[in-house]
């Protein structure tokens, strides 16, 4: 492919965002599979060079990719069954559904009861087969043991030992003494097994996948989540580059004050970095991190980009995150580092919401785009810095986002001032979902990235995500991928219209 998304800025280049969790697919959620290739082919077809997609580390209860396990491993749910079948480690006639699954959204209690028992039968003949010495896997475990020992580990614990979170684990095992390490290995080896060769055919489908993306000319966008989820493998494993108290409960969580999407704020409740203790690291952990996930994707985003600047403190047991304090990051030392390791960086900055000129100094010093969202365009006057004719050409620039309504949803919804303000900006009574695309595309933003909900016009109830809040998230999926079609041609002819 000519051209570099990030590093040039005459390079303009558009792309869709859809998770992987949101594809078709016969067992109630999208895969690394079959599906997901047709989906590639269709990006192509329709002119586009970017699949931004959302982190893939495995849920928690939220089923949000937020708020993950680890920031290493692969999601489980996101394995390709038929890919297994092709591995010979299970048969065809094993995939058969006792019932139909819902097709526009995600059953995640459904999926993994019917899903787990395939993947154990997977294992099992796995290992039966000795795959522990398939030259492949022994490559993925020297590769990857410096985060995968600690991950299968706290998998194996998290699922055999009854408790809130590991910091109820007894004192041997949440402090990491190595007889405990080594005495609990030995009880849940089986367990531990399980996870390692799941990550091992997690990666395996993924590496073909992105193999396969960028064969077509496709780049694969991915995001990581600033902070780690405080129960994860993460936090367990590297306890001093954390704000933790004595009984190992978090100091203070992350969040951010009261914005566009809440008048509470938003409480993560991650815990915070300790970023005295990094320094002392010479910050290895995130230096690793970013070159784990810049060998993953093509290109990244990092997710609430302020928070490496200065982040939200909100005192732990707090229940919104309107009490909290700014405290000072530095993800400027951090990105210094892997710039004279790497040169460019492949980086997006998500900058939404109140940002501060240090914010804007350290994103521009390091020459990383920033994100403008449309549907933030009309809440005041011509100078708002989501319309387009505002933008500098160093941004990737969205209709909206994982977090934002459906256009279509947001445009029913759109009321007062607001409204009179997009009226105004389109010179028409009536704006649909593909005036809004076409400003998009046709903005100076060298990237354009639009939600699949928005391409084909979908209501609210296709919206992906309500921050501050946890049901009915995640879930939404695309029917079937023959409903791009219509829409694909268009969106070719407009990409082509703006040189895209």
């Amino acid at each position: 492919m000519t051209g570099n998304v990030v590093a040039d800025k005459s390079y303009r280049t558009s792309g869709i965002l859809l998770h992987p969790t949101s594809l078709p697919g016969r067992f109630g959620i999208g895969s690394l599979g079959t599906e997901a290739h047709r989906f590639i082919d269709w990006l192509a077809d329709s002119g586009q060079k970017i699949w931004q997609i959302l982190p893939l580390g495995p849920t928690d209860f939220s089923h949000s990719p937020y708020q993950c396990y680890s920031a290493y491993a692969g999601n489980q749910d996101l394995i390709d069954l038929d890919g297994l079948v092709s591995l010979g480690l299970l048969t065809g006639d094993q995939l058969l559904p006792a019932k139909a699954f819902p097709l526009e959204s995600v059953d995640y209690k459904i999926v993994r009861k019917f899903r787990e028992p395939h993947l154990q039968k997977a294992f099992n003949r796995f290992r039966e087969t000795g795959g522990f010495g398939w030259d492949d896997y022994l490559r993925f475990w020297e590769e990857n043991n410096w985060w995968l020992d600690a991950w299968s580990l706290f998998y194996a614990c998290r699922k055999n030992i009854k408790a809130k979170d590991w910091s109820f684990w007894e004192e041997g095992l949440t402090k990491r003494k190595p007889e405990s390490l080594y005495r609990y290995y030995r009880l849940y080896r089986d367990d531990v097994e399980y996870q390692r060769f799941l990550q091992f055919i997690f990666f395996k489908q993924w590496v073909a996948l992105k193999r396969y993306a960028n064969s077509r000319e496709i780049k694969i966008f991915g995001d990581i989540p600033l902070y780690v989820s405080f129960d994860s493998a993460d936090v367990w494993a590297n306890q001093d580059i954390f704000l933790l108290d004595e009984s190992k409960k978090p100091v203070s969580v992350g969040g951010v004050p009261p914005d566009y999407f809440s008048e509470t704020g938003q409480l993560w409740g991650n815990p915070l970095f300790d970023w005295k203790e990094l320094q002392k690291r010479n910050y290895d952990w995130w230096i690793a991190r970013l070159h784990f996930n810049l060998n993953l994707f093509d290109l990244i985003r990092i997710d609430h980009f302020r928070g490496f600047e200065s982040f939200w403190a909100v005192p732990y047991g707090e229940k919104t995150a309107i009490n909290g304090e700014w405290l000072k990051a530095e993800g400027d030392a951090v990105l210094d580092i892997l710039r004279s390791q790497i040169g460019y960086l492949p980086i997006i900055a998500e900058d939404l919401g109140t940002i501060t000129e240090e914010v804007h100094q350290l994103r521009k010093k390091y020459n990383l785009p920033g994100m403008k969202v449309l549907q933030f365009a009309f809440s005041s006057d011509g100078k708002n810095e989501h319309l387009p004719h505002n933008f500098d050409t160093d941004f990737a620039a969205y209709t909206g986002t994982h977090d934002n309504d459906t256009t279509a949803g947001w445009l029913k919804k759109l009321k007062g001032a607001e409204r009179d303000n997009l009226r105004h900006y389109f010179g028409t009574t009536t704006t649909d979902h593909w005036k809004m695309i076409r400003a998009v595309l046709g903005s100076t933003a060298k990237m354009a990235v639009i939600p699949v909900q928005d391409l084909l016009g979908l209501d609210s109830s296709a919206r992906m995500n309500t921050p501050g809040t946890i049901e009915s998230n995640w879930k939404w999926r695309l029917t079937d991928l023959a409903d791009l079609t219509e829409c694909g041609e268009k969106l070719k002819a407009l990409t082509n219209l703006y040189n895209r």
